[in-house]
């Protein structure tokens, strides 16, 4: 008996949540837009940075892989590094501004009723230009490399999706949790530096031994990364396995992520 009242409860908060997205749809446009224009605002390079510190970074990362302690990548390694750091970016940013995005806007949580998720998403999607704009340099580094993408390219959107669907699903997590617990937003930079280095981003998983290669190798953005290599740079699709059980984690990870967001967000008030 439980069950079936467990699974009307979930299909209840599905149909509401679609509906308030719906809804509320150009709220969600005019969120983003503004979060856009704030970030830069006031900022010389605008969204040059988007292209800037990625570019800063695998130049750094370039020197030390290919001088200091040489890797052997199958790919030209400013391709590899930019490729792996351009697709990291967009959700570390992602998560460094949902964490605080509903601590930063307590007088809107407070006074004004609208789905309270439109603030980590509208993080994701502001991190989502910049990720496109940063892609550009890949695209005249492939050019310069004389690297050519092949019909995996189709795969493309795929792999952006589960990429998108997972960074959400952290997001929102990221977000309600620093709501709940204010240590979170100072622990978080922490981990993410941690993350960054346990995932591909500047080194193929092959290249890393031991223990810790074992846990690149179950972290779900290593796929996703290896997935952006595989389909633009290597010619051909995402490794079956590793990927579809990463798209896997990651839709579960954003219903779960959502429904208790979304179930949790009516004490919101009371702890900002």
């Amino acid at each position: 008996m439980a069950q079936p009242v467990a699974l009307s409860r979930l299909a209840g908060d599905f149909k509401e949540i679609v509906a308030e997205q719906y809804e509320f749809r150009e709220l969600l446009y005019q969120m983003t837009r503004r979060d856009l224009l704030l970030r830069y605002k006031q900022t010389v390079m605008g969204f040059g940075w988007a292209i800037f510190m990625p570019l800063v970074n695998t130049a750094v990362f370039s020197v030390i892989f290919t001088r200091v302690a040489p890797l052997q990548t199958d790919l030209p390694y400013p391709l590899f590094a930019y490729c792996g750091l351009v697709a990291w970016n967009f959700s570390a940013s992602s998560f460094r501004f949902a964490v605080t995005s509903l601590t930063s806007n307590a007088s809107l949580v407070t006074k004004v009723y609208f789905p309270r998720e439109i603030f980590p998403i509208s993080a994701v999607a502001v991190s989502m230009v910049d990720f496109a704009v940063g892609s550009t340099v890949l695209i005249a580094l492939m050019i310069y490399y004389r690297v050519a993408p092949g019909a995996a390219l189709l795969a493309l959107p795929l792999v952006l999706l589960v990429h998108l669907v997972l960074t959400l699903a952290i997001s929102l997590i990221l977000a309600m949790a620093n709501l709940f617990y204010r240590d979170v937003k100072y622990l978080f930079e922490l981990v993410l530096t941690i993350w960054m280095f346990l995932t591909a981003v500047l080194y193929p998983v092959s290249q890393v031994g031991g223990m810790t290669g074992r846990i690149m190798a179950i972290n779900p953005m290593t796929p996703i990364l290896e997935a952006y290599r595989d389909v633009l740079l290597r010619g051909r699709l995402p490794d079956p396995g590793s990927f579809l059980i990463t798209a896997a984690v990651s839709v579960v990870a954003l219903v779960a992520a959502w429904v208790v967001f979304h179930r949790a967000e009516y004490e919101f008030a009371e702890n900002v």
